[in-house]
């Protein structure tokens, strides 16, 4: 297995560690390509978790243990970042301001509400799916293409760090195989509709780092970890609008 992709999933995953060693920063820039396939591994645990409880639980109760999962999976460190944000970026009237609350360990009222809301959204749409499996599996995967899109594409807003010493040692090469890996299995899952949700994807991580960015000078690993909750929510919900209406 590349170390790369061991790097990945143990930097985005609770899975042990399998090298016994700390990572380069060279190997954490290298895995960022990686990370949609990190993604499709957490939807294969997801959709094989939710195959088995489908067979003692009703969907509610269903959709509560597979979000409960969902976030233990990462080690709840995207929830966290999703947290950190909303308290950053609503509750500052500087750049500085707002990259110094991001960066305090506390969560604030921005921070509460927008992780009540954050569960309570994700709970309602996941039990709303009547057929959840191919969701599960691509949704996690796009989310985490995201983050590979935005670490590349946007600024970073701080000089030190480890998300900095990530970004400094990933390039387009990272993305184009991280969407690789992210059109093929949109394209396995959903065909069509897949690739449209793919293209979905990188217009929520646009939108969201375009406002992030009007108001810090950049992306952190916190925004990295937002926009994969933020991408899962829309995916979710428009999965559930098109299974709806069709």
């Amino acid at each position: 297995m590349p170390i790369p992709l061991l790097a990945a999933l143990q930097f985005l995953t609770l899975i042990p560690p399998l090298v016994k060693r700390p990572f380069t920063e060279k190997e954490l820039g290298q895995a960022v390509g990686f990370y949609s396939l990190v993604g499709l591994i957490i939807g294969a645990v997801l959709v094989g978790a939710n195959m088995l409880l489908a067979l003692v639980f009703p969907p509610f109760v269903r959709a509560a243990l597979i979000l409960a999962l969902w976030v233990l999976m990462s080690g709840a460190l995207h929830l966290d970042g999703f947290l950190d944000a909303c308290d950053g970026i609503f509750g500052g009237f500087t750049p500085e301001k707002r990259l110094e609350i991001m960066h305090d360990e506390r969560v604030g009222a921005f921070g509460l509400a927008g992780g009540v809301l954050l569960m309570m959204m994700k709970f309602t749409t996941l039990s709303a799916l009547p057929n959840p499996n191919a969701a599960l599996l691509l949704v996690p995967t796009l989310s985490r293409w995201g983050m590979s899109l935005a670490l590349i594409a946007y600024p970073y807003a701080r000089d030190q760090g480890l998300a900095r010493a990530i970004k400094d040692n990933a390039g387009w090469k990272q993305l184009v195989l991280a969407s690789v890996i992210a059109i093929i299995t949109a394209w396995f899952t959903f065909q069509w509709i897949g690739l449209i949700a793919l293209v979905m994807a990188g217009v929520i991580v646009w939108l969201a780092a375009t406002f992030v960015l009007r108001r810090i000078p950049g992306l952190t690993g916190d925004i990295y970890g937002a926009l994969n909750e933020l991408v899962e929510l829309v995916l979710i919900i428009i999965f559930v609008a098109w299974q709806f209406t069709t």
